[in-house]
């Protein structure tokens, strides 16, 4: 039995101009879950709909012969919430929506450093400062979960325009309401706003991808939120942060996000979040994609809710500040790529500890290095160089040991668990810079950076590596993307089969089993696909 590429091929019954005419199929995969098990009656002349308990194919004939065709080639693409075929060229098609991702970060990394800065002016106490980095995280996990529930019934354009707004105006509410309270809230306001922007981008890109082009769009979207995040941090030097300038400035940035999305979204694309996958049953097949998901949260929680606050309380300058803070941003844009396509080439859990180690030691050179100048800014390029790739490469390696029909919904619940994590990452920080002093800063990233080493270690000794050729390729994600991007994820298009009997239809589709023991053995891409 052959297999099908990635476009839909002509029938093999051309041979003979006499009988039946060539016919192209073109099937989708729709309803996962149906119930029947028989071919229904056609909709119409040139199209039947085969369903079975786990697959239901439309099947369309372009062209309706005399005679049925005796076989008829077909493409097949299960699990797939995005459309086969898009744009040409989707990068070209989806740069307004891009430019409004990055209006959106720069905007959000400006305010982020800035109420850190801002925090210690107005007298903030270090646990209250905390306080009000955590909400923002706690926003981002609220906002993703309620905003997907609610985007099919109010619409794309619209939900996008009204939490624009809304983070808009909370970020002039710092300017008018300096107290913990109201940074507090307005804090959950602009998380819970933000991870909702995310939910309604991430569905636009995911319409536009076809399955050729998702790794390069989840490249992309990773480019421009970090970079726009970096960016953002250039800008603390427009005013002083003393002032209410700044705040103007973050809410034109999140304001002007809508016109580019505004005026190029023509279309309301499904919002489609895969069910997440229980944490039991993940855990049962690879407990280090969990325990490493987790801890870089919290790492990311505290690099980034607590950076700006240290940073301040030191002493350092906000041009300084901008320094401190785009540092690791612009390492983790640098080296995310070159240390994925590392681990595609070694045990990727190997890479893993060593990035893990590399975040140890070059976090511990922070404890007695200047508070700044050219070797801080260096060490915390490699921090985040190091870092912020553990993500994707954890998201990867919980991939490998994975059937193909798991990945999205593993990959949704690690965005969760990640998340949980950012909301701990700020606390834990606080609480040792309270404690001790502000140099616990870099503590507490030591601190989580080696328990994912440690935890390493004893996977690696307990636990056989995967070999190498049974890796699947390393995809970048974002760090703060929310459950709706591991659609971007590239997938593996099933083997189908390339002769199919059209007369003989109407027997069931079975699906073979995979093969082996689904908790340690990879994909067989060789595996044949569902026969008829």
């Amino acid at each position: 039995m052959s297999k099908t590429s990635d476009n839909s091929r002509s029938s093999d019954s051309t041979a003979d101009s006499n009988h039946a005419s060539t016919a192209t199929t073109n099937i989708f995969a729709e309803n996962l879950n149906t119930q029947a098990g028989m071919l229904d009656e056609p909709r119409h002349p040139s199209e039947v709909f085969l369903s079975t308990d786990d697959l239901e194919l439309h099947i369309d004939l372009t062209e309706q012969p005399e005679t049925a065709p005796h076989h008829a080639n077909y493409h097949l693409e299960a699990n797939n919430p995005g459309p086969l075929i898009g744009p040409e060229n989707t990068v070209a098609a989806t740069w307004a929506l891009f430019a409004g991702i990055g209006l959106l970060m720069i905007g959000n990394g400006l305010q982020g450093s800035l109420i850190g800065i801002r925090s210690d002016i107005e007298g903030f106490s270090t646990l209250e400062a905390g306080s009000v980095m955590t909400f923002y995280f706690v926003g981002i996990l609220a906002g993703s979960r309620a905003v997907t529930r609610n985007l099919s019934n109010v619409g794309h354009i619209r939900v996008f325009a009204a939490l624009a707004s809304l983070a808009s105006g909370a970020a002039l509410v710092h300017a008018l309401a300096p107290i913990p309270l109201s940074w507090a809230l307005m804090r959950f306001v602009t998380g819970f706003c933000m991870a909702g922007l995310y939910v309604v981008a991430e569905s636009w890109i995911n319409n536009l991808a076809t399955n050729k082009t998702r790794g390069k769009l989840m490249a992309i979207y990773m480019a421009v939120t970090m970079g726009g995040f970096s960016l953002g941090q250039l800008l603390l030097n427009v005013a002083d942060p003393a002032g209410f300038e700044l705040f103007v400035v973050t809410s034109l940035l999140v304001s002007l996000s809508l016109v580019p999305v505004s005026l190029s979204a023509s279309s309301a694309p499904p919002s489609i979040v895969p069910t997440a996958m229980s944490l039991k049953a993940l855990a049962a097949i690879v407990p280090t994609g969990i325990a490493a998901s987790l801890l870089v949260g919290m790492a990311h929680g505290a690099l980034l809710g607590m950076g700006a606050v240290y940073a301040s309380t030191v002493g350092l300058r906000p041009s300084q500040v901008a320094l401190f803070m785009g540092a690791p941003m612009l390492g983790g844009f640098v080296l995310q790529i070159p240390i994925g396509s590392l681990s595609d080439r070694v045990p990727r859990r190997g890479v893993m500890l060593a990035v893990a180690i590399g975040a140890v030691v070059t976090t511990t050179g922070l404890l007695v290095a200047p508070t700044s100048g050219p070797i801080t800014y260096l060490l915390m390029f490699l921090v985040g160089g190091c870092s912020f790739p553990l993500y994707s490469l954890s998201i990867s390696y919980t991939n490998d040991w994975l059937e193909q029909a798991q990945i999205l919904g593993a990959s949704a619940a690690l965005v969760t668990v990640n998340s949980i994590g950012a909301v701990v990452g700020p606390l834990l920080a606080a609480g040792l810079m309270i404690v001790f002093s502000s140099k616990m800063y870099f503590v507490a990233l030591i601190a989580t950076h080696a328990a994912i080493a440690i935890y390493l270690v004893y996977r690696i000794v307990v636990v056989d590596a995967l070999d190498v050729d049974d890796q699947r390729d390393f995809i970048p994600f974002p760090a703060r993307a929310s459950a709706g991007a591991v659609n971007l994820l590239a997938r593996k298009i099933p083997p189908a089969i390339t002769k199919v009997s059209l007369p003989v239809a109407k027997r069931v589709i079975h699906r073979k089993q995979p093969g082996g023991n689904n908790h340690a053995a990879p994909e067989n891409a060789d595996a044949e696909g569902p026969t008829i």
